[in-house]
C-alpha cells in the first residue's frame, strides 16, 4: 500500500494486482491524494495536472464503488480549484457523454453514477466560474433521470444538490427543473432517493424564493405525501425540509418585487394552521378529506403524523429559543388545540387519541424542554398554568349546567381532556426537570400551580385525574419540602370528599402518586403519615358495600393506596403488617364452597366490584413483596398463602362468569388475570406448588387464545432478543431521539403505545429507564406479557412429563390457526419459551428428555421462518438459549447442521436470514463451538450469503451472524481474518450507500476483526501491517458513508484502533470526525463520539484540545457546529453538549470525559478551566438576580439587585453559556472542587501567594490557584446561594473546601493577617441564607459544617467579626433546645436528627479548637517569657483570640455538654447489637424516635467521633467536679442531663451522687470509645479513630478519671489490648502515636494508683514498722505476671510490637533469619523515630507499677529493648543532631538506672546483677566484628556508659573488669581525631570527675587526668584552627580546673601549677592579638577569664609561679591591661556594670 502514496498513480504497481487489490489500491490512492493535494505548491500541481487528470477521468470508465467514485469526485474538483482551469469543461463534457451514454447495462451504470457524481463535485468547488455550461449539465443530468434506476435518481440529487451549492444565485434558470424532478423523487419508492430529494430541497429553497412564496402550499402538501410509507431517515431529512421552509416562510422580510404583486405575507397563523392539516388530515388534499370526514373514515396514517411532529420542532428549533420565548402563548395555544375537541375526528378513538397526545408532548417536550433556560421555562410554566384554568372554567361550567337541552357539552367535557394530558404532562416534567430551582414558580400565589392541578383532579375524565396526579408527583419530586404538605392536603380532600367518586379515585391516585415520589426524595415524610394512610384505606374499604354508586371506586382507592404505601419500605410497613394481612385474607373467599355460593348470588355489578377489588389486594401483595422483602419472613409468607388458592380458583371461574354476565366484566377479569399472574410470577413457586397444573392451563390458554388479534411483537421480543441483533431491525428499534414518538409506528394500527389510564396501579411503581410518565400497556397486552413471564418461573419447575404435555398443546395450538392468527400465537409462545429457557439457563436447570428437546425444537423451528423480522430474530435467540439449556455437544451440532443444510437449499430470504442468524446466536451461547471444521463451515455458507447481491437483507444478516462469529471464536479465527477483512473491504467499496443496513452490518464486522486482532496491531511485519491498512481503509470508507449510524461505527472501529495501535491511527483526523459530529441528530451517532472522546482524552487530553482549537480556526466554510468551540474550546463545547443533552448515558460519558480532560490539563490551563466553570455559575448568579456582595459593605446588595436585573439580558450575547441547568451548574461546581485538589497534588506554589506572585513574574505563563482566590471565593457564594438545594450543597462544600485549604496561607502586604480574612463579608452571606427557616435540612447540615470549618480556621482573629457567623451556630443551638416538639412537619423525623446533629458536631468542632489553641498558646506562653518583649503586641492578639474563641463557647457551654452527653447516649444505645433491641427505649432517644431508628443511625455514624472529644474536653476542663444536675435545664423544653434518660420517672432514684454522674459519664464516653476501637469498620474515618484517642487522652489528663482506671486493673488491660489491636490494624503513625499517648497515661494512672496504695500502707502502719510493709505492684512476692491479667505484660507486649515494627532487628527470632541482614542499620523516618520515643518513654515507667520482685521478673526485657534501640539507632550522621531514638534511649535508660527498685532490698542484688550485663552489653557494641566500629555513634555509647556511671548505685560499675573496659573506651575516644567527639567525650568526664562517691571517680581521674593535661599541654604549640577545635579545648580546660577543684589538698599545689602555665601559655601579646585568628583570640579570652577566676582562689601557688617566671609574668601583665582597655571601650558603650554583663556573657555562653 505504500506505493499507492504518491501524487501520480503507480501504474506499473497497480498492473501488477488482482482484481479486487485494484480497488483497494486506487481508494488508498485516492485518500492519499486528498490529503495531499491542498498542500502541494501550485507549480507543481500544474506541472503534472494533465497526467493526473488523464489518471482520473480513465479512472471514471473503471465502475468504481461508491466511496470511489465520491473521493475521485472530490479530488478532481480540488485538482481544477488549486491548478489551472483550463480543461475543466473537457472534463465536464466526458462526463456529460458518459451519462448520455445508450448503454443501459449493469456493468456501465458505476461510470454514469461515478460522471454524476463527478459534476456535482466540480460544480460545487468551482461553481460561477464554469460560467453557462451548468445549464446544459442540469438539463442533461434531469433527462437521464427520467429513466435512471434507484440509485441513479438518488445519485442524481446528490449532485444536483452540490451544482446549485456551487452555483448559488447564478442556477435561477434552473430552479423550475430541479423542483420538478425534484418532487417526483421526493415521493419515490426507494426511500434513500427520498432523502436525497429532500437534501436537494433544502439547497434549492436557499435560492427559490417560490418554494417559500407562491409554492408554499404545493411543498407543504409534497412534503406530507411524502411522509406517507416513509421510514425513519425519511422523516428525519424531509421533516427538516418542512420546518426550514415554513421558518424561512415566517422570516422572510423583503420579498423581491417580481413577486410582491401576488404574494401575501405569511403569518405566524398560517404556518401552524399549514401544519395542523398534515398533522390533523395527513397527505389528502383539501377536498378530498372533506369527502372521506362526511363519511367517517378519515384516519391521518400514523407515519405522516410523526413526521408533521419532527416538523413542528424542526420549524421551532429553527427559528429559536428567543422567537419561542416571544410567542409562546400562541405556539402553545395552537399546538394544545390540535387534541382539542374543534378537531373530534383526530382524536375519535382511544388509539388515535393516545397517539396525538405523545406527539404533542414530543413536540413540547422538544421545545420548551430542549430550548429554554430555566428562567425562560418558569415563564412557559406559567402560561401552561393559565391554559389549564382557561380548560377548568369550561368543564365547570359543562358540569354545573344540569339543563337536559345543555347534555350536549359533555362532548365538551371529554374532548378538553387530552388538551389537559397534554399540558399537564409538559408542566410536570418541566418542574421535574427545573428541580429546586422551580421553587418560586410554585411560591408565585398568581400563577397558582397547584391550584390549578389540583383543582384537575375532580375532573370527570380518568386519564386527566391521573395525569394531574402524576403532575403532583413530579412537582413533589422535583421539590421534596412540599411532598407532606400535599399528602395532607390530598388526604383531607379525600376524607372530606368521600362520596363524590371522581374526589375518591383522583385523590386516591394522588395520594398513592405521592407516596411513589417519597424514594426519590432523600429527606422523606414524616412517619405517623403512613398511620394516617392506612387508615384511610381501611375506611375507604370498609364503607366500600355501603353505597353501591361508588363501591368500585372506594375499592379501587383503598387498594391502590396499601399498594402505594408498600414503596415506603419495611420500617413504615412492619407497623400495619397484620390489618393488611387480615384485609388480605378477608377479601378473597375462605373455601372452594364459598366461591360456588357468590357465582350463583351475584349480578354483574357486584362481580365488577369483587373482581377489581381483589385484583387490587393482588397487586398491594404484589407490592409488597417487591419493596418489603425484608419483612417477608417464613411466618408472613404462610399467613400469605391461604387465599391464593381461591383466587386461583376465581381465576379458573373466570371465563363461565364472563361468559354468564357479558362484556362488562371484559376489562375487569383481564386486569385480574394480569394481577394475578404478576403477584405469582414474584412469589416463591413453592408457595404455589398445588395449584401449579390449573394455573399453567390458564396460561397456555391465554397464551394461544385466537380472538386476541394485536400484533405485540415489539413488546414482547426485544426484551427476548440481545441487544445487537435489533441492529438488524432498523432504527425504529434503535434508541433515537424521537424513540418516544417513533415508538408507535411499531405497533400495529390497533395500539398507540402505553398510556397512564391503562393502568393507575403503575402511578407508584419506578419508572422505566428513560420513561418519565409512566406508559403501561392495555390490558390485553399486559396480560399476554404477564402470562409469558409467569410461564417462564413455572415452566423450570414442573415435571418432564409435564412439560412435555405443556409444549405439545402449545405446538397443536399452532397449527391449528391460519394466516396472521397464527402468527401472533407463536409470537405469544415463543416469547414464553424463550423466558422460560433464560430461567432454566439462570438455575442451571435441565429441558429434560429427548421428546421434550423434540417438541422445543419444533417450536422454535417454526418461529424461525415466520415472515415477521423480529420474530425471526428472537428465535435465532430462543434456538441458542436451547441448545445452551441442553449442553450436548451432539445436539448442539444438530441443530448447526439443520441451519447448514437449510442454507444451502432455501432461496427465500426468509429462512437464509433465519437461520443464517441462528449460526451466530449458537456461538453466543456456547462459545467457539470448538471443532475448526464446524467453523470453516459456517464462515463458507455466511461469505457466499454475504455476497447476494440480490438482496440486501440476507446480505445484512449474514454479515452479522459472521460479525458474531468473529467475535465468539476467539483464536481459532485467526485463519481466517485476512480473507474475511477482504471480504469486508470489497463490500465496502461496491455496496450501494443507499443499503444502509448492510454498510452497518459491515462495520460490526470489522469492529470485531480489530478486537480479535487486538494488540497484534501493534506488530511491524508485512502481514500486520497489511492488515492494519485494510482496517484504516475500511474506516475511512465507513466514515465518508452518508448515514450516520455507519459513521457511528467508523468511529467505534477508530477507537478500537487507538486502543491497540495509538501509533497508528491519525488523531488528528480523528478529533476532527469527532467534532464535526459532537451535534449530530442522530443520538447513536453523538453516543460514539463521545465514548470515543472518553477513550481518547484518558491518555492524550492535551493533544486532543488542541487539535480541536486548530480544526476551528483552519476550516473555513465547511465547519459550522453548534458548539463554539473557538472560544471555548473542546471542553467547554463538551460543557454546552451537557447542558442540551437528555439522554442519560450520553451525559454520564461527557462527565467522564470533562473530568479525565480536568484531571490531566487543570493545572495548565488552570485559567481557561476557572472561567468555564465561573461562565456556567455566573448563569446562576443572573438567574437568581444576586449581584456580587461588596467585600467591606453587606447593605449595597439591595443596589446591586437592581443593577444586576438591568444588565442580565445585554450581557447574553457574550455569554458562551445561557441559562445552563442546573444539574450543568452542579457539575460545573464539583469541577471546581476537583480543580482545587489538583493545584493540591501539583505543588505548594498554589496556596502561597508570595511564591506563586514571584514566579508569575518570572514567567507569565504560569499560573497559580491562590491569585484567582476572588473567583473562587465568588463561585462559592453564587452557587450557596441559588435556587437549586444541589447547587447550594455543592456551593456549601467548595466553601468548606476553600476555607481548609487557603485558611493559613498569609497575606504578604499586611503581616500577621491571612489572604482570606478580606471575604469574610462573602462568607457570612454565604451562609446565612442557609440557616433561613424554610431551608431544607440537608442545607443547613452543611452550613453548619461550613460554620465550623470558618470559625475554627482562625481566618478571623476578631471577635466582632466573627459573630456574624457564630450567631447562626447560636441561632441553630436554640432550634436543637426546642427538640422534639418543635420538629420539622415537612420531612421525616430522622431529618431533624440529622440536623441537630451537625449543628452539635459544629460546636464541637469549634470548641476543640478553641481549647487547643488555649492550649498552645499556655505552652507559647511559657515560651515567650524567655524571649524579649519585641514581640509583645502580636502576642497579645493571639492570646485575645484563642481565649476570645473560648469565651464565645462558653456563653452556650452549660447547654452544649447536656446535649452532646444526651448525643452520646442515643449513639450508645443505637451501637448496641440486635439482640439487645429490646433493651433500647420505647419513645426512642433524646434525638431520635423509635420508628426512624435505621435513618438515624448514619447521622450518629457521621458526627459522633468529635461530639465525644469535645464531651470528654469539657469533662476535663470540669475536672469531673459536678454542677448542680438541674443548672441550666429550666431553658430546655426537658431534661436531657444523660441520666434522667431511659428510666421512666416512676423507678428513678430521687438523686445520684456526684461521684455515680461522674461514673456513668466517664464509663460513657469509655464505653463508646472501646466499643468504637475495639473492631472499627475498614471504611471508619482516620479522623475518627484520631478524635477517639484524643479523646481518651482528655479523659485520662484529669486525677479521678487516672484514679478510675488505675483503680481497675482487668479495665486498664482491656483497654491496652484494645490500643494493642488498634496499633496493628492501622499503619498510620498519627493514630499510633495517639495511641502511645494514651498508653503513657494509663501506665501514669496505675503509678498514680501503686503510690497511693503505698503511700496510705505507711500512713497505716506507721514508717517504723517498714520490713512488714505488704508489696505493692505488679508481681507480688513471686514476681509472676500472667498474660491477660497483667498489665505490665499487656504494655510490654505493646511497646514491642511497635518498636520491632519499626526496628525488626529487635526481635531476636527474626535477626537469625535471612530476612534481616545482620548488622546493616536502618535509617528511621521521621515518624517512625518518634513512635519509637514514645515507646521508649513508657517502658522506662514499668518498673514504678511492679514489686520489687515483679521488676526484676520484667527488667531484663526492658534493658534488652532500650539498648536494642541505642545500638541500632546510634549512627553517625554528617553533622546531624542527635537521633531522636538514641537521645529517647539515653533519657529511659537514665529513668530506668534511678528506679527506687534498683536500691529497694527486696531486688537490689538482683537489678545490680542485671544491670552490670547490660553494661556489658553496651561495651559490646564497640566490639563487633566486621569492622562496623565506623557507623556506630561513640558518642552515644559514652553517653549511655557515664549514664550507667553516674546514675546506678557504685557497686553496679566499680567492679574491677567492667570499670577497666569504660576507662579503656574513654581512653580511645579521647584520642578520636573528630574534634566534636573529643568535646562530648570531656563533657563526659566532667560529670563522672565530679561523682560525689570517690571510689566511683577517682579510678578515672587517676587514668585519665594525665592524657587530658598531656593533651592541653600540646596545644601550645598547635593553635586551634577552628570552632569545634577551640571548643575542644576549652571543655579541656573546663575539666582540669574542675580536677583542680576536686582535688584533695596536699595534690591540689601540683595540678595548679601544671595547670597555670598552660593557661598562660594561650595568652597572647599586643601585637599578636590584632593579627591572631578569631579562635586564637576567643581562647585568648577564655584563658584570660579562667586565669582570673583561678588567681584569685590559689594565691599562693600562682604568686610563687610568677616570681619563678618572669616572661610568664609579663605575659600575663600584658593581658591584664589589654583585657582592662577593652572594657573600657564598651563601658562608654553601654556604662553599666560591665562585670556584671561580661559574668553573665560567660554563663550564657557555656553552663
Amino acid at each position: 500500500m505504500e506505493l499507492a502514496h504518491s501524487l501520480l498513480l503507480n501504474e506499473d504497481a497497480y498492473n501488477h494486482l488482482g482484481e479486487f487489490q485494484k480497488a483497494e489500491f486506487i481508494f488508498e490512492w485516492l485518500q492519499f491524494l486528498e490529503k495531499l493535494l491542498p498542500v502541494t505548491s501550485r507549480a507543481d500541481i500544474r506541472e503534472n495536472q494533465k497526467k493526473l487528470v488523464e489518471q482520473l477521468t480513465s479512472l471514471l470508465n473503471n465502475s468504481p464503488g461508491p466511496p470511489t467514485r465520491r473521493l475521485l469526485a472530490k479530488n478532481l474538483a480540488v485538482l481544477y480549484s488549486t491548478g489551472d482551469t483550463f480543461s475543466v469543461y473537457q472534463t465536464i463534457d466526458k462526463c456529460n457523454e458518459l451519462i448520455r451514454s445508450k448503454d443501459d447495462s449493469p456493468s456501465y451504470l458505476p461510470t454514469k453514477l461515478a460522471a454524476v457524481v463527478c459534476l456535482g463535485y466540480l460544480y460545487k468547488k468551482l461553481g460561477r466560474i464554469l460560467g453557462n455550461s451548468f445549464t446544459d449539465t442540469v438539463g442533461n443530468v434531469l433527462k437521464a433521470m427520467k429513466n435512471a434506476e434507484s440509485q441513479g435518481r438518488y445519485e442524481i440529487m446528490l449532485s444536483l444538490q452540490n451544482i446549485l451549492n456551487g452555483l448559488g444565485a447564478a442556477a435561477i434558470p434552473c430552479h423550475r427543473d430541479i423542483y420538478k424532478a425534484a418532487r417526483s423523487c421526493l415521493t419515490d419508492r426507494s426511500m434513500a432517493v427520498r432523502c436525497a430529494a429532500a437534501k436537494c430541497l433544502l439547497e434549492l429553497q436557499n435560492e427559490a424564493l417560490f418554494m417559500w412564496t407562491t409554492d408554499l402550499d404545493s411543498v407543504v402538501t409534497l412534503c406530507f405525501k411524502s411522509f406517507e410509507g416513509s421510514n425513519y431517515d425519511v422523516r428525519l431529512a424531509v421533516s427538516k425540509l418542512l420546518g426550514t421552509i415554513l421558518a424561512r416562510a415566517l422570516t422572510a422580510k423583503q420579498i423581491t418585487a417580481s413577486t410582491k404583486h401576488n404574494f401575501r405575507r405569511i403569518s405566524l397563523e398560517d404556518v401552524m394552521e399549514l401544519l395542523g392539516t398534515g398533522f390533523l388530515r395527513g397527505s389528502c388534499g383539501f377536498l378530498r378529506a372533506s369527502g372521506d370526514m362526511l363519511k367517517g373514515t378519515s384516519s391521518v396514517s400514523r407515519d405522516v403524523r410523526v413526521g408533521v411532529t419532527q416538523a413542528y420542532v424542526v420549524f421551532v428549533s429553527t427559528l429559536g429559543a428567543q422567537w419561542l420565548e416571544r410567542n409562546f402563548s400562541a405556539f402553545l395555544c395552537h399546538i394544545l388545540d390540535l387534541v382539542s375537541q374543534s378537531h373530534p375526528k383526530a382524536v375519535q378513538s382511544p388509539v388515535d387519541a393516545i397517539g396525538c397526545r405523545r406527539c404533542v408532548s414530543f413536540i413540547l417536550r422538544a421545545t420548551v424542554g430542549g430550548l429554554l433556560g430555566e428562567k425562560a421555562q418558569i415563564a412557559a410554566a406559567k402560561e401552561i398554568c393559565q391554559a389549564i384554568w382557561k380548560l377548568k372554567k369550561v368543564v365547570d361550567a359543562a358540569i354545573s349546567d344540569g339543563n337536559l337541552e345543555t347534555k350536549v357539552n359533555t362532548t365538551d367535557v371529554t374532548a378538553s381532556q387530552h388538551v389537559l394530558v397534554c399540558a399537564l404532562q409538559e408542566l410536570g416534567s418541566l418542574i421535574h426537570g427545573l428541580g429546586t430551582t422551580a421553587a418560586p414558580l410554585l411560591q408565585d400565589s398568581s400563577t397558582g400551580v397547584l391550584e390549578a392541578v389540583i383543582s384537575v383532579i375532580l375532573h370527570p375524565s380518568i386519564s386527566v385525574r391521573l395525569t394531574a396526579a402524576w403532575c403532583l408527583r413530579c412537582i413533589a419530586v422535583a421539590l421534596p419540602s412540599y411532598v407532606s404538605l400535599l399528602l395532607d392536603r390530598c388526604i383531607e380532600r379525600l376524607s372530606a370528599l368521600k362520596s363524590c367518586p371522581e374526589a375518591v379515585t383522583g385523590y386516591s391516585f394522588a395520594v398513592a402518586a405521592l407516596l411513589g415520589a417519597v424514594k426519590h426524595c432523600p429527606l422523606g415524610i414524616p412517619h405517623g403519615k403512613g398511620k394516617v394512610i392506612m387508615t384511610v384505606a381501611e375506611d375507604l374499604l370498609c364503607s366500600a358495600s355501603q353505597n353501591s354508586r361508588i363501591s368500585v371506586q372506594r375499592m379501587q382507592a383503598g387498594w391502590l393506596l396499601i399498594a402505594a404505601l408498600m414503596t415506603l419500605g419495611p420500617a413504615v410497613v412492619q407497623h400495619h403488617l397484620p390489618r393488611i394481612l387480615l384485609l388480605w385474607k378477608c377479601i378473597f373467599p375462605s373455601s372452594p364452597k364459598d366461591l360456588e355460593t357468590e357465582k350463583t348470588r351475584g349480578d354483574a355489578f357486584t362481580w365488577q366490584v369483587t373482581l377489581e377489588g381483589r385484583a387490587g389486594a393482588l397487586c398491594a401483595i404484589k407490592s409488597f413483596v417487591s419493596h418489603c422483602a425484608g419483612l417477608l419472613t417464613d411466618e408472613v409468607v404462610q399467613r400469605l398463602l391461604p387465599p391464593l388458592p381461591s383466587a386461583v380458583d376465581l381465576l379458573t371461574q373466570l371465563s363461565s362468569i364472563h361468559k354468564s354476565y357479558g362484556n362488562s366484566l371484559k376489562t375487569p377479569s383481564t386486569v385480574y388475570r394480569q394481577k394475578l399472574y404478576e403477584l405469582l410470577a414474584v412469589l416463591p413457586p413453592k408457595a404455589y406448588e398445588g395449584d401449579f397444573s390449573a394455573v399453567l392451563k390458564e396460561l397456555v390458554t391465554d397464551l394461544t387464545v385466537t380472538d386476541n388479534q394485536i400484533d405485540a411483537s415489539a413488546f414482547l421480543l426485544p426484551s427476548l432478543c440481545h441487544e445487537n441483533d435489533l441492529l438488524l431491525l432498523g432504527p425504529l428499534l434503535q434508541e433515537t431521539d424521537h424513540r418516544f414518538i417513533e415508538e408507535q409506528l411499531l405497533l400495529g394500527n390497533s395500539i398507540a403505545g402505553g398510556s397512564l389510564e391503562y393502568d393507575p396501579y403503575s402511578i407508584y411503581e419506578k419508572f422505566a429507564k428513560g420513561d418519565l410518565v409512566p406508559k403501561p400497556l392495555p390490558p390485553a397486552l399486559s396480560v399476554t406479557s404477564a402470562a409469558s413471564r409467569l410461564f417462564g418461573v413455572m415452566f423450570s419447575h414442573i415435571t418432564e412429563s409435564h412439560r412435555l404435555q405443556v409444549l405439545e398443546q402449545l405446538l397443536n395450538s399452532i397449527k391449528q390457526t391460519k394466516g396472521s392468527r397464527q402468527q401472533i400465537v407463536q409470537l405469544h409462545v415463543l416469547s414464553a419459551f424463550s423466558t422460560s429457557l433464560k430461567h432454566l439457563a439462570n438455575c442451571k436447570g435441565s429441558l429434560g428428555s429427548e421428546e421434550v428437546r423434540r417438541s422445543a425444537l419444533m417450536l422454535v423451528m417454526g418461529a424461525l421462518e415466520s415472515n415477521n423480522p423480529l420474530l425471526r430474530c428472537a428465535a435465532a435467540e430462543c434456538l441458542a438459549r436451547l441448545a445452551q439449556v441442553v449442553s450436548d455437544s451432539a445436539f448442539t451440532a444438530g441443530l448447526a447442521q439443520v441451519s447448514f443444510d437449510k442454507l444451502k437449499s432455501a432461496r427465500d430470504v426468509v429462512s437464509r436470514t433465519g437461520h443464517s442468524l441462528a449460526l451466530g446466536c449458537l456461538y453466543r451461547y456456547l462459545g467457539g463451538i470448538s471443532s475448526t471444521q464446524h467453523l470453516n463451515a459456517c464462515v463458507g455458507i455466511l461469505y457466499t450469503l454475504s455476497q447476494d447481491t440480490t438482496s440486501p437483507d440476507v446480505q445484512a444478516w449474514a454479515l452479522h451472524s459472521l460479525s458474531l462469529v468473529v467475535d465468539l471464536a476467539g483464536p481459532l479465527y485467526h485463519v481466517h481474518v485476512e480473507p474475511t477483512l477482504s471480504l469486508v473491504l470489497m463490500l465496502l467499496l461496491s455496496v450501494p450507500p443507499a443499503y444502509a443496513e448492510v454498510h452497518q452490518s459491515l462495520g460490526r464486522c470489522l469492529n470485531t476483526l480489530i478486537t480479535t486482532l487486538g494488540p497484534e496491531l501493534q506488530g511491524s511485519s508485512t502481514a500486520v501491517s497489511a492488515l492494519r491498512t485494510s482496517c484504516l481503509l475500511g474506516c475511512a470508507v465507513m466514515q465518508d458513508n452518508p448515514d450516520c449510524l455507519v459513521q457511528a461505527q467508523a468511529i467505534s472501529c477508530l477507537q478500537q484502533l487507538h486502543m491497540f495501535a495509538p501509533r497508528h491511527v491519525n488523531l488528528s483526523n480523528l478529533v476532527s470526525c469527532l467534532c464535526m459530529n459532537l451535534c449530530s441528530s442522530y443520538l447513536l451517532l453523538r453516543r460514539a463520539v463521545v465514548a470515543c472522546l472518553r477513550q481518547l482524552v484518558q491518555r492524550e487530553a492535551a493533544e486532543v484540545s488542541e487539535y480541536a482549537v486548530a480544526l476551528v480556526k483552519e476550516s473555513k466554510e465547511d465547519f459550522t457546529p453548534d458548539v463554539n468551540i473557538r472560544e471555548i474550546g473542546l471542553e467547554g463545547a463538551l460543557l454546552g453538549l451537557l447542558d442540551k443533552e437528555l439522554d442519560p448515558r450520553l451525559c454520564q460519558d461527557i462527565r467522564e470525559t470533562l473530568t479525565h480532560m480536568l484531571t490531566s490539563m487543570a493545572v495548565e490551563k488552570l485559567s481557561f478551566w476557572l472561567k468555564l466553570c465561573k461562565d456556567v455559575l455566573a448563569a446562576s448568579a443572573d438567574f437568581n438576580t444576586v449581584a456580587s456582595i461588596d467585600t467591606t459593605q453587606e447593605e449595597e446588595t439591595a443596589k446591586g439587585d437592581d443593577v444586576s436585573v438591568l444588565t442580565s439580558d445585554s450581557d447574553d450575547r457574550f455569554h458562551p453559556f445561557r441559562n445552563p441547568r442546573w444539574s450543568t451548574r452542579v457539575f460545573a461546581a464539583e469541577c471546581v472542587c476537583k480543580i482545587i485538589s489538583q493545584c493540591e497534588n501539583a505543588g505548594i506554589a498554589h496556596f502561597n501567594i508570595t511564591l506563586a506572585q514571584e514566579r508569575k513574574q518570572r514567567d507569565s505563563r504560569d499560573d497559580f490557584l491562590v491569585l484567582h482566590l476572588a473567583d473562587l471565593v465568588r463561585m462559592a457564594f453564587m452557587a450557596a446561594t441559588d435556587h437549586s438545594d444541589q447547587l447550594r450543597l455543592s456551593g456549601l462544600h467548595m466553601l468548606q473546601i476553600i476555607v481548609r485549604k487557603f485558611a493559613a496561607v498569609p497575606e504578604p502586604e499586611f503581616p500577621g493577617h491571612v489572604i482570606l480574612e478580606q471575604y469574610q463579608a462573602n462568607v457570612g452571606a454565604a451562609l446565612r441564607p442557609a440557616f433561613a427557616p424554610e431551608t431544607p435540612p440537608d442545607v443547613t447540615a452543611k452550613a453548619c459544617q461550613v460554620c465550623s470549618a470558618w470559625i475554627a480556621s482562625g481566618v478571623v482573629s476578631d471577635l466582632n467579626d466573627l459573630r456574624r457567623v457564630h450567631q447562626l451556630l447560636v441561632s441553630s443551638l436554640l432550634k436543637v433546645q426546642a427538640g422534639k416538639e418543635a420538629q420539622n412537619e415537612q420531612y421525616n423525623e430522622s431529618t431533624s436528627t440529622m440536623e441537630i446533629l451537625a449543628v452539635l458536631k459544629a460546636w464541637a468542632e469549634v470548641y476543640i479548637v478553641a481549647v487547643e489553641k488555649q492550649k498552645n498558646q499556655s505552652d507559647t506562653h511559657k515560651h515567650s517569657l524567655k524571649i524579649v518583649n519585641s514581640s509583645e503586641e502580636s502576642y497579645r492578639d493571639i492570646t485575645f483570640s484563642a481565649s476570645g474563641l473560648l469565651d464565645l463557647v462558653q456563653a452556650d457551654l452549660g447547654t452544649l455538654s447536656k446535649l452532646w452527653l444526651a448525643a452520646l447516649q442515643d449513639f450508645a444505645l443505637l451501637t448496641l447489637p440486635p439482640e439487645y433491641a429490646s433493651q433500647l427505649p420505647a419513645e426512642g432517644g433524646t434525638f431520635y424516635t423509635a420508628e426512624t431508628i435505621e435513618n438515624a443511625r448514619p447521622h450518629y455514624y457521621n458526627s459522633w467521633a468529635l461530639i465525644l472529644y469535645a464531651a470528654a474536653l469539657w469533662l476535663t476542663s470540669t475536672g469531673f467536679i459536678v454542677v448542680d444536675p438541674d443548672e441550666g435545664v429550666t431553658n430546655l423544653s426537658r431534661p436531657v442531663t444523660p441520666t434522667t434518660m431511659c428510666q421512666d420517672s416512676s423507678t428513678r432514684p430521687l438523686v445520684k451522687s456526684p461521684e455515680d454522674v461522674n461514673t456513668d459519664r466517664f464509663h460513657l464516653i469509655l464505653g463508646i470509645s472501646v466499643e468504637f476501637l475495639c473492631s472499627p469498620r475498614s471504611d471508619a474515618a482516620m479522623e475518627n479513630i484520631i478524635a477517639c484517642l484524643h479523646a481518651l487522652q482528655a479523659l485520662f489528663d484529669v486525677p479521678w478519671p487516672r484514679s478510675k482506671i488505675g483503680g481497675d486493673q482487668e479495665l486498664g488491660v482491656e483497654l491496652l489490648n484494645v490500643l494493642h489491636r488498634l496499633i496493628l490494624t492501622r499503619e498510620s503513625p498519627d493514630i499510633q502515636l495517639a495511641a502511645l499517648e494514651v498508653v503513657r497515661l494509663i501506665l501514669y494512672a496505675a503509678q498514680e494508683h501503686v503510690k497511693e496504695k503505698r503511700r496510705s500502707a505507711e500512713v497505716d502502719d506507721g514508717a517504723a514498722e517498714k520490713e512488714t510493709l505488704p508489696e505493692f505492684g505488679e508481681g507480688k512476692d513471686t514476681g509472676g505476671l500472667v498474660p491477660g491479667k497483667s498489665l505490665v505484660f499487656a504494655t510490654l507486649e505493646l511497646c514491642v510490637c511497635i518498636l520491632v515494627r519499626q526496628l525488626p532487628q529487635l526481635n531476636p527470632k527474626l535477626t537469625c533469619s535471612p530476612a534481616v541482614p545482620p548488622g546493616k542499620h536502618l535509617l528511621l523516618s521521621e515518624d517512625g523515630s518518634r513512635l519509637v520515643a514514645a515507646a521508649l518513654v513508657i517502658l522506662s515507667d514499668v518498673p514504678a507499677i511492679c514489686s520489687p520482685e515483679g521488676s526484676v521478673s520484667v527488667l531484663p526485657t526492658i534493658l534488652y529493648l532500650i539498648i536494642g534501640v541505642l545500638k541500632e539507632t546510634a549512627v553517625k550522621l554528617q553533622d546531624g543532631p542527635l537521633p531522636l531514638t538514641v537521645a529517647a534511649s539515653l533519657q529511659a535508660l537514665k529513668g530506668l538506672l534511678s528506679s527506687p527498685m534498683a536500691r529497694a532490698e527486696k531486688s537490689q542484688n538482683a537489678w545490680t546483677d542485671l544491670l552490670r550485663s547490660a553494661l556489658v552489653t553496651v561495651l559490646d557494641c564497640w566490639d563487633q566484628v566486621d569492622g562496623l566500629l565506623q557507623e556506630l555513634d561513640e558518642v552515644s555509647l559514652l553517653t549511655a556508659i557515664t549514664v550507667f556511671v553516674m546514675s546506678t548505685s557504685p557497686e553496679v560499675t566499680t567492679v574491677e573488669c567492667l570499670q577497666k573496659r569504660c576507662i579503656e573506651k574513654f581512653k580511645t575516644t579521647l584520642d578520636s581525631k573528630d574534634p566534636l567527639v573529643q568535646c562530648k567525650c570531656y563533657q563526659l568526664l566532667h560529670s563522672i570527675f565530679q561523682h560525689p562517691n570517690k571510689t566511683v571517680s577517682y579510678p578515672y581521674i587517676h587514668s585519665l587526668a594525665p592524657s587530658i593535661v598531656g593533651k592541653l599541654q600540646e596545644t601550645e604549640k598547635a593553635k586551634p584552627e577552628n570552632a569545634a577545635e577551640l571548643q575542644v579545648i576549652q571543655e579541656g580546660i573546663k575539666v582540669v580546673t574542675a580536677l583542680t577543684a576536686a582535688a584533695e589538698d596536699q595534690h591540689r599545689a601540683h595540678l595548679v601549677a601544671c595547670f597555670l602555665p598552660i593557661l598562660i601559655s594561650f595568652l597572647l601579646d599586643e601585637n599578636a592579638l590584632v593579627s591572631a585568628t578569631i579562635s586564637a583570640k576567643n581562647l585568648h579570652e577564655f584563658a584570660l577569664q579562667t586565669l582570673m577566676q583561678i588567681g584569685p582562689q590559689y594565691s599562693s601557688v600562682f604568686k610563687k609561679l610568677m616570681a619563678s617566671s618572669p616572661t610568664m609574668k609579663a605575659r600575663l601583665e600584658s593581658a591584664v591591661k589589654g583585657n582592662q582597655e577593652s572594657i573600657k571601650v564598651k563601658t562608654t558603650k553601654h556604662a553599666k556594670n560591665p562585670g556584671k554583663s561580661s559574668s553573665i556573657q560567660l554563663k550564657t555562653n557555656f553552663l
